[in-house]
């Protein structure tokens, strides 16, 4: 066995693999970037090298300051996470040429695989199904052109060494591979140095269900079941499950069996993922084709370890060292169920747009098993000892989370928005479900965007909870855009009973602390709360909280300054964010931010004769909608333009950004220039 590794990735999953080497009592080092320098996961490693600028170009992505540092070191291994170097050929034989043994597949096998259309000709070799599309080379978008026309619309566009969501475009007209075509080059080329791309049918209905795959170097390999990653936004996964709600066990069979063929054409070992699209359209389940297959550890790889018990990272390091699997296929178990939500420095009340800046607050939920047992390691799995089953309490849950940033730390433009993983595990999946949302009400994040109201109303939302989902889920449910979970009467009740709640216990303390209500007086007793658009009468009184003329089940926990109140509503547990506004309070829980406006009641007739204030009107300008780079300027100072013409290009988080005209003009005048780095409504131009 090693005794010490070097771990060639930041964040989260460089966190990941530090806390499993550390169980297996293997010294890890770290490599970091200048803009990494303070992250939880150099602080973690026994050792940590810097490794160059920020820019992942110039640091992650340079194999030979890798293998410098880990002659520097006396690494004897690496562990390349996912992302950066995880796939690339040439850095596995780099590590091999330098005798470092690489914690991952045979070079072989990663050639084969990296390649999607080298991939899809070894698969139907394999005996695989495979998605009928274009299985070569596409010389121009004409040639596109004719490809996508032949194979019939819509059609996907792909990057052939692409991943992540990057380099992939959807066409449902000719019109569409025109313009998308050369983007989806761009994007390989600037993701993975590569602009090869190529086109396939697109799946109506489709689902996304992938196989862990695991093997070692002595022939055995083992499918550990599937993972539904069909909850996507532009390709990216946001939720992933385990097992699937779609997938009989004669489905899994017949899918882990082809998987396993594929694997074992190009010999492969480690752990692996061959993904899969459903249609969801065939009641059988038979129609399932290959995608591709990440030669990697995958982001949803936690789900996977929750319903077995098996700890993948160990695993890949046993294997690398030369060990047999400790299991056969008989022993793979599938207990209970795991879900895991992405948590993502973006706004979805912004249509998503990547968030860079500080983390000026981020306190996670509790983790670990309810009822206080012992998580593995800092794996919250039960310890059943060398078993890989995991060992459960009937009625228990779990909740875990996979970060790499810490409270103070910044998200960076340079890399990857993804702040976290909230991972939850139940007996059963609604139970996961249920602790999911539970779990995303207690997480605080100040200072960037993120995406924890939209994640959280995807859990509550009746499709995604009946288990009826497609890759269409987001763009069908929210073809508007996302503004907020709809909220119940009896939330609203609760909200504007929360309110109340709170500033009775601030003017409370006021008194108290330097008689801001004199001596004598006492708090308001009667409140009006204007929350989700209606006003609502609150009376607070030693009997309890009466809303809107009918007593209230609900017991509340809050002193001034916390920032979470925690109640219990009609039985069940409720935390809710609470932030101090001019006028009340910003409470968010159950996906959504309310602004309550409390006023005593005597007061409250009064603001009927505020004056509006009324917004500026800045649609005759083009801002910046994020922080990033201005890669592209279309135009001028002085032509026209039309309504929803391409106007600049801004990249950010490594993800290109197309801006449009809002209304038809005249370019009055240019403030940013090609190459710019921008700020959040930096102006870009002026339209007459």
């Amino acid at each position: 066995m090693f005794t010490k590794i070097l771990i060639a990735n930041r964040g989260e999953i460089a966190c990941r693999v530090i806390r499993t080497a550390k169980k297996m009592g293997i010294a890890t080092v770290a490599v970091y970037s200048d803009a990494d320098a303070r992250s939880p996961h150099v602080l973690m490693a026994d050792e940590a090298v810097h490794i160059g600028p920020s820019p992942a170009a110039e640091s992650y992505l340079v194999a030979d300051k890798i293998i410098a540092a880990c002659k520097a070191t006396g690494a004897q291994a690496v562990h390349p996470g996912y992302g950066f170097l995880s796939e690339r050929t040439s850095f596995a034989q780099a590590l091999a040429d330098n005798d470092i043994a690489f914690i991952g597949p045979p070079i072989g096998a990663i050639a084969a695989m990296g390649d999607k259309i080298e991939s899809k000709k070894l698969a139907l070799k394999a005996g695989v199904n495979v998605v009928p599309g274009f299985v070569g080379e596409i010389d121009s978008t004409e040639h596109a052109v004719e490809i996508a026309n032949g194979i019939g619309y819509p059609v996907m566009m792909k990057a052939s060494a692409g991943g992540g969501g990057k380099g992939m475009r959807l066409a449902y007209s000719e019109a569409d591979v025109r313009e998308g075509f050369e983007a989806t080059k761009r994007e390989g080329l600037a993701s993975f140095g590569d602009d090869r791309v190529f086109i396939e049918k697109f799946i109506l209905n489709p689902r996304h269900i992938e196989i862990q795959i695991l093997g070692d170097q002595h022939g055995n390999i083992l499918y550990l079941n599937e993972r539904e990653c069909s909850i996507q936004r532009r390709h990216q996964k946001v939720v992933e499950e385990a097992p699937s709600p779609f997938v009989t066990p004669k489905m899994r069979q017949a899918m882990g069996e082809q998987c396993v063929a594929l694997a074992r054409a190009v010999g492969y070992y480690s752990a692996g993922t061959v993904e899969l699209i459903v249609s969801g359209a065939d009641p059988t389940g038979e129609s399932f084709y290959f995608l591709e297959m990440n030669t990697r550890l995958q982001v949803e790889h936690p789900v996977t370890e929750c319903i077995t018990g098996i700890d993948l990272v160990e695993q890949m390091i046993r294997v690398a060292a030369g060990e047999p699997l400790g299991m056969t296929q008989a022993d793979v178990k599938l207990d209970g169920w795991a879900v895991e939500n992405r948590v993502y420095a973006e706004d979805p009340y912004r249509g998503f747009l990547p968030s860079t800046g500080r983390l000026v607050r981020y306190n996670p939920p509790a983790t670990g098993l309810d009822r206080g047992l012992s998580p593995l390691g800092d794996c919250p799995l039960p310890d059943t000892g060398d078993s890989p089953q995991v060992g459960t309490v009937p009625g228990t849950s779990l909740v875990r989370v996979d970060d790499g940033v810490t409270e103070g730390g910044e998200v960076s433009r340079f890399y990857d928005p993804m702040i976290a993983k909230l991972i939850t595990w139940a007996p059963t999946r609604l139970e996961a479900i249920d602790k999911q949302i539970a779990a995303l009400d207690s997480f605080e994040i100040e200072g960037v965007g993120h995406n924890i109201d939209f994640v959280s109303a995807i859990m509550q939302h009746p499709r995604f909870r009946s288990g009826e989902i497609t890759t269409g889920f987001i763009a069908e449910e929210y073809p508007e855009g996302f503004h907020g979970a709809p909220a119940s009467p009896e939330l609203l009740r609760a909200l504007a009973a929360i309110a109340a709640f709170a500033a009775t216990a601030e003017a409370d303390r006021a008194r108290r602390v330097d008689g801001q209500l004199g001596k004598r007086l006492q708090p308001p007793a009667d409140w009006q709360v204007h929350v989700g658009g209606a006003n609502h009468d609150v009376s607070i009184s030693t009997d309890g909280i009466v809303v809107d003329g009918e007593d209230l089940d609900i017991e509340l926990e809050y002193t001034p300054g916390d920032r979470i109140v925690e109640a219990v509503l009609d039985d069940a547990p409720l935390a809710v964010r609470i932030l101090r506004t001019r006028a009340g309070f910003k409470l968010t829980t159950r996906g959504a931010s309310h602004i309550a406006r409390v006023l005593p009641a005597h007061v409250a007739p009064l603001s009927a004769h505020m004056i509006e204030k009324i917004p500026p009107d800045l649609s005759r300008f083009l801002l910046s909608p994020m922080p990033g780079l201005l890669t592209a300027l279309h135009v001028g100072a002085g032509d026209k333009v039309e309504a929803g013409q391409p106007l600049a290009v801004i990249e950010a988080m490594k993800m290109e950004n197309i801006l449009r005209a809002g209304k038809t003009g005249t370019v009055k005048s240019i403030s940013a220039a090609q190459g710019d780095s921008l700020s959040v409504d930096q102006v870009i131009l002026e339209l007459d």
